[in-house]
């Protein structure tokens, strides 16, 4: 997997140049807006209060960090990380009623930020398109305050022969709808086979572990299409 992703070293930039200004609609063809169920399922599990800070890496155009702070208290304070100059553009139009989120633009493997800061760290859907997964996990852990705790939301494993069958001849079908969407197949072929090569649950598990996380856990939902991961700073 980790040379895999070294081989496509720049591809990943690439794809979301490409991708970010349809985002968040492709999203929604892609997954039938599941998408956004899982992400509430995550916010059930991190159950937040007030005064708890999040950084969101991968963050896209920013659903998770609205959903926290839609959850919490407006005022609260939160940190977007997204490689993508686009990607972090479009979070800041579309969730640019709320002034209290640092947006930043860093990979998941180098955070320009102080360590026992976060009371909360998630990625969703980003881990498997980071260049080293153990630097990412690494970053995610010094930046987590003693008790915090990580979340990671990704495509999985399925667990079930026949709902697999049918995951995977959808998912050929899914570079057309983006040809259809976007106006290219290539970043979406690209997408699902990062998806196919990606970790299972218990590779992920260890992963975490090996990254001094404790206490790891994951949640498969929709059968394993994705799961959540957590795992806690002690």
């Amino acid at each position: 997997m980790q040379q895999y992703l070294q081989n496509k070293k720049g591809l990943v930039q690439g794809v979301f140049d490409q991708v970010f200004d349809k985002y968040d609609l492709m999203n929604d063809f892609m997954s039938l807006g599941v998408h956004r169920s899982w992400k509430k399922t995550l916010l059930n599990m991190m159950n937040p209060s007030k005064n708890q800070k999040l950084i969101d890496v991968a963050c896209g155009t920013g659903d998770i960090g609205k959903l926290y702070l839609d959850n919490t208290d407006k005022e609260n304070f939160i940190t977007c990380v997204d490689p993508n100059e686009g990607m972090v553009a479009k979070g800041k139009e579309k969730l640019k009623k709320y002034n209290n989120i640092n947006w930043i633009i860093s990979s998941a493997e180098s955070l320009p930020l102080k360590e026992n800061s976060y009371d909360f760290y998630t990625i969703s859907f980003g881990l498997r398109n980071t260049k080293d997964l153990n630097k990412s996990l690494s970053e995610a852990h010094r930046v987590l305050k003693p008790g915090g705790r990580f979340f990671c939301l990704e495509f999985s494993k399925i667990q079930n022969e026949n709902l697999d069958f049918v995951y995977k001849q959808y998912s050929k079908i899914i570079p057309l709808i983006g040809k259809f969407i976007v106006g290219q197949k290539e970043p979406y072929e690209y997408l699902i086979e990062s998806i196919e090569k990606f970790l299972n649950q218990d590779e992920l598990i260890d992963l975490m572990k090996k990254n001094r996380f404790e206490k790891c856990t994951y949640r498969n939902l929709s059968g394993g299409i994705v799961s959540i991961h957590s795992g806690w700073k002690i």
